[in-house]
């Protein structure tokens, strides 16, 4: 029996690459197991393997509890005044253990022995995937694809399998049992059977990890691969830098011929990827974004983080792409929001802008229409920047002379503090809600503004939609505060459904 362990342990731990001390935890777990079923009574029983001769030796144990303690199981437990008897050392928590027989096994109880031995095994299996392949989430993983199963692929990725979801595989793409593919390991799920592999082949890490692989320079950090945008086996976009002014990011990506970029096609099924060059300057890395379409100019929004681009009727199309896909690709991989329009587009929003700004002018400065026009054309476009704007930038509007500009200065600054009393006038009858006021991000003014909005409590901003407080007249706040807002007041919501808090941008995109 004894050499048969040695060769059991052996075996398994070369056969399973387990370590030779989980397998002989397996076997004495197995043992304790065999040794327990040949007794009538339920006791608790434990083996101790030598692991240099393979010999073993079963022990009866019982836990040490309290003299008062009630005895549930008067099988596995013992008084300690009673386990004194045995050992004065013991303590309450530590275990009686009395040498038993060890006996041959008969053929079920080494059957048994088996089962036990085979679970331990596959648990340390699982625990091993989880141990290797957790902290890689996020890394590209080759592999065999094995079989297919309901429409999903079984990969193998040399002795681990690894699944790939159907709505991870890129559409129309023709995979076979033997092709090899390459994926991002995009997590490891936890189920009955144990640790689960998924690979994904859409997500836009998959090309970036492509084009480090391809590009040499990427690998020593001679060029940076910024980021990427894909539309799933139509088109990509990648956006590229240097770190040395001799080397062109864009040409080491394409590679002699376009061998580099082409072997990347390959592998995503013939993806069209646009290689673009990364700016500092956020309206020239839209416009690099954008290509092949050519851009006439740009209109930066940074508080909204959006831009319109202005090109020519014929680019038109070109810049959007089929179904948009340019503009959105080039929107995703900028993180700007970006509006294309031609001239006659621009003027229509300009002019429709430009309206109520110069309706304000005219009402809070007490100006004509030309006046307003004027300043609008020279890029005023609010009160305090009439007020605040250096007194010479001023003068140097043509039609302006000193005297003019003093009085639109004067008339600015008057008007602010009128809005102001005002302001604080209307304030004062605002009554907010105590939760309210103590709400986490919450600050008085805003809380006031949203009371005189029939926004009290907490409950009912939770209630409320960003545009509601968007449209709150003096509230000067942005979607994104107001969307955090709302959403903090909805965590009670949360915490009583039982729904993750993490989980907020679906729960938004739903109210």
């Amino acid at each position: 029996m004894a050499s048969e362990i040695l060769m059991m342990a052996e075996v398994l731990s070369t056969e399973k690459a387990v370590d030779r001390n989980v397998i002989f935890e397996a076997i004495e777990a197995a043992l304790a197991t065999a040794t327990r079923k040949r007794h009538r009574e339920d006791i608790e029983v434990q083996c101790v393997i030598d692991r240099k001769d393979g010999s073993y030796t079963p022990y009866r144990v019982w836990e040490v509890i309290e003299d008062d303690a009630e005895l549930e199981f008067p099988s596995k437990q013992i008084c300690i005044s009673a386990a004194k008897e045995h050992d004065q050392d013991l303590v309450v928590g530590e275990f009686v253990k009395e040498e038993l027989e060890a006996v041959p096994f008969g053929r079920i109880a080494a059957q048994a022995a088996k089962q036990v031995i085979m679970q331990k095994v596959r648990e340390a299996e699982r625990n091993k995937i989880s141990e290797e392949f957790e902290p890689r989430v996020g890394e590209m993983l080759s592999g065999v694809i094995k079989r297919q199963e309901r429409g999903d692929t079984i990969v193998d990725l040399g002795g681990v399998e690894a699944l790939l979801p159907r709505n991870r595989t890129i559409q129309r793409e023709g995979l076979r049992p033997g092709d090899r593919v390459r994926a991002i390991l995009s997590e490891v799920k936890q189920n009955n059977r144990g640790p689960q592999l998924v690979l994904d082949r859409v997500t836009p890490q998959l090309v970036l990890a492509l084009f480090r692989t391809e590009v040499p320079e990427a690998s020593e950090n001679i060029i940076e691969i910024v980021g990427a945008a894909r539309d799933p086996g139509l088109r990509a976009k990648i956006a590229v830098k240097s770190n040395d002014s001799k080397v062109d990011p864009v040409g080491a990506c394409v590679g002699i011929r376009g061998s580099r970029v082409q072997s990347v096609s390959n592998e995503i099924n013939g993806e069209r990827v646009d290689i673009i060059k990364w700016s500092e300057d956020p309206a020239q890395f839209v416009i690099n974004a954008l290509a092949p379409a050519e851009v006439e100019s740009i209109m930066v929004d940074e508080d909204k983080g959006a831009m319109d681009v202005i090109v020519d009727e014929s680019q038109l199309s070109l810049s959007i792409g089929r179904g948009g896909q340019n503009v959105r690709l080039a929107s995703e991989l900028t993180g700007w929001d970006i509006n294309i329009m031609t001239y006659e587009q621009a003027n229509e929003k300009l002019e429709e802008e430009s309206s109520g700004v110069r309706e304000m002018f005219m009402a809070k400065l007490d100006i004509d229409a030309d006046v307003a026009t004027i300043l609008i054309q020279e890029g005023f476009s609010s009160l305090e920047e009439v007020a605040y704007v250096p007194r010479e930038e001023m003068l140097e509007v043509e039609e302006f002379d000193e005297a003019l500009v003093d009085e639109l200065r004067q008339r600015a600054d008057d008007a602010l503090v009128t809005l102001a009393i005002q302001k604080e006038e209307m304030l004062k009858g605002a009554d907010p809600a105590d939760d309210l006021l103590g709400m986490d991000g919450m600050d008085e003014t805003t809380a006031k503004f949203l009371a005189i909005n029939n926004i009290k409590t907490m409950e009912d901003l939770a209630e409320a939609a960003t545009d509601e407080l968007l449209e709150i007249e003096g509230l000067k706040i942005s979607e994104e505060r107001a969307q955090e807002l709302i959403m903090i007041a909805r965590r009670p919501w949360f915490e009583e459904m039982g729904i993750d808090p993490d989980a907020e941008e679906e729960v938004e995109e739903s109210a």
